[in-house]
C-alpha cells in the first residue's frame, strides 16, 4: 500500500467510526447557557485524552480531551458525535461536565465494536486554564479533523511540546503513553453498536426525573 493509499484509507475509518458529519452538527449554546452549565470539579487539574479503537482492527476511530481546569471541566470533542438536547455544547465544547455526564461520554463510546482508552495526566491549574482558553478558540473542526485538532491542541501546552500533529488516534495516544505520571485504562462495554442507545437511555432517566 502507497503512502498515499494509507492516509485515505485511515481518514476513512476516521469518518465512518467517530467524526460526525457536518449535517450532525447542533446550534451552538448561547453564552447564557455555557455560563449556566458550567461545573467545577474538585479533583487536581488534569489533562485526559480519550481514545475510540476499533475491537476488530485495532485502527483508532476518534481523538478527543477532557480538560479539568480551575474554572469548570469540559470535554473537547471535535467532530464528535455525542450530542444530546441536554448536552450543553458550543464549536465541539462541550459543558457541564459532571461525573454523571462523564460516566456517559465514555459508556456512549465503549460498545462491542469499540473500545476506550483513557489517559489522565495531572498538570498545573495555568496549563489546565490555557488548554480550556485554547479549545474555546479553536472553532468547530470538520470531518475526519478530530486527531488533528487534539494533537495540536495538546502541542501548544506546557509539558506537550514533544507532541507532533497527527491524523491518526492511535499514534497520539502512544504519543502519550510515555509521559511522566499519566494514567492508563481502557473501558470496554458489550452495549449494541450504536451510541445513540446509551444517550437516549440517559435522556429518559433525566426525563423520568
Amino acid at each position: 500500500m502507497t503512502f498515499r493509499a494509507a492516509i485515505l484509507a485511515g481518514l476513512a475509518a476516521l469518518s465512518l467510526a467517530g467524526c460526525t458529519t457536518p449535517s450532525a452538527r447542533t446550534p451552538n449554546a448561547t453564552e447564557a447557557e455555557i455560563a449556566r452549565a458550567a461545573y467545577r470539579h474538585d479533583g487536581p487539574a488534569s489533562i485526559t485524552l480519550y481514545t475510540m479503537i476499533n475491537n476488530r482492527s485495532d485502527a483508532g476511530a476518534h481523538s478527543s480531551m477532557m480538560i479539568n481546569a480551575p474554572s469548570q471541566r469540559v470535554i473537547f470533542d471535535p467532530a464528535g458525535s455525542v450530542r444530546a438536547d441536554w448536552l450543553v455544547e458550543a464549536d465541539d465544547v462541550l459543558y457541564g461536565i459532571t461525573p454523571e455526564i462523564e460516566r456517559v461520554y465514555e459508556r456512549a463510546h465503549a460498545r462491542e465494536t469499540y473500545r476506550v482508552r483513557i489517559q489522565q495526566v495531572e498538570v498545573s491549574p495555568e496549563v489546565a486554564e490555557r488548554a480550556l482558553r485554547l479549545v474555546q478558540d479553536y472553532g468547530a473542526v470538520s470531518q475526519s479533523r478530530c486527531t488533528v485538532a487534539t494533537s495540536s491542541v495538546l502541542q501548544q501546552l506546557p509539558g506537550f511540546e514533544s507532541v507532533s500533529t497527527t491524523w491518526f488516534p492511535n499514534n497520539l495516544a502512544d504519543q502519550l503513553a510515555g509521559m511522566p505520571g499519566i494514567e492508563d485504562r481502557v473501558v470496554r462495554e458489550n452495549d449494541a453498536d450504536d451510541k445513540r442507545l446509551a444517550i437516549a437511555a440517559y435522556s429518559e432517566e433525566l426525563a423520568s426525573q
